[in-house]
């Protein structure tokens, strides 16, 4: 029986992202017996994909002890294959067949390529996600039962620098689900962790009745689970615009100081959308304050509604 260890991030994002290099090892090896070691936040991703025989969550812990523990529970197993997206000691310190690393890029790439790189694979495997009967009955709970096309928004994100102001995603989402809009009378769902909350709350309170509020009620693959029966996802660089992309809806990404040529949304659907102010300006004022306000200013409005029409336009040509 082959037996693969796969190491990978403790944030959300960049756990999505490495979803297309695990499934080209589920493909490559479908008897294989998985373990996933990965952060706390994004494991519950992983708990539905073919062959897992172990999941790891790992908990950070001072003095580096989360991987002293992984260790432990790592080595006394003899692996036929190892792939260390961490580049940890702990990859190299198991009986292993063959090992693979995560190295830095030598030129710019997206993460995707990055990751893919790691196994010399190019064109890159596209990040996916395996959704289980228990995220699809949580996703049935919180939707409406009557399949309707639904637009979706992530109005928050890890930084409050990256963050577009909530009353532009309110008009945007009148503008797209108004009676002249690609989604007339479509109702909004509004996704945020639990601890963001309390930043959408506003867009909450503009939308109104027509709000689905998924805020801080999900864990990661039931949001999932909701975001594959969204019509579009418009949100900030964030875990959760990685998730609608992974699951192949439409998903438009707002940049301000971030990366979209590294950490813009993956897929044939996906466009990443950046403001008018130069990134090194952005950069400039992030490093004075890493909770800067105004630095979404300059994604302008007109431009995230006409992505928008276009990839729903494109959408509905299948």
């Amino acid at each position: 029986m082959t037996r693969i260890l796969f190491i990978t991030s403790n944030r959300l994002g960049d756990a999505v992202l490495s979803t297309g290099l695990l499934g080209h090892l589920i493909d490559r090896h479908p008897q294989a017996r998985l373990t996933i070691a990965c952060g706390p936040l994004p494991a519950p991703l992983f708990r539905a994909v073919p062959g897992l025989e172990r999941l790891i969550p790992m908990a950070k812990q001072p003095y580096a002890r989360h991987w002293w523990r992984l260790w432990l529970a790592c080595v006394g197993t003899r692996w036929d294959m190892v792939v260390d997206l961490r580049n940890s000691a702990v990859g190299r310190l198991v009986l292993a067949g063959t090992r693979a690393f995560h190295r830095k890029a030598a030129r710019p790439m997206h993460k995707v390529e990055e990751i893919g790189a790691v196994l010399g694979l190019s064109p890159p495997p596209a990040p996916r996600l395996w959704i289980d009967a228990r995220a699809e009955a949580e996703a049935d709970a919180l939707l409406p039962p009557d399949r309707a096309p639904f637009l979706a928004i992530g109005p928050t994100a890890n930084w409050l620098s990256k963050e577009w102001p909530v009353e532009r995603f309110a008009r945007l989402a009148q503008r797209l689900t108004g009676p002249d809009g690609p989604l007339p009378g479509a109702r909004v769902a509004v996704l945020a962790a639990g601890a963001e909350r309390v930043r959408a709350l506003p867009l909450l309170a503009a939308l109104g009745v027509r709000a689905i509020d998924l805020t801080g009620r999900t864990d990661p693959l039931a949001a999932a689970a909701c975001l594959r029966r969204a019509a579009l996802y418009v949100g900030n660089d964030s875990g959760l615009m990685h998730i609608a992309a992974a699951v192949g809806v439409p998903t438009v990404g707002l940049f301000g100081p971030g990366f979209p040529e590294t950490y813009g949304p993956w897929g044939a659907s996906a466009r990443a959308v950046t403001g008018s102010v130069p990134r090194e300006e952005l950069l400039r004022r992030v490093g004075l304050d890493p909770n800067a306000s105004g630095l979404m200013d300059g994604v302008s409005e007109d431009r995230v509604a006409e992505v928008a029409q276009h990839l729903l336009g494109a959408a509905n040509k299948f």
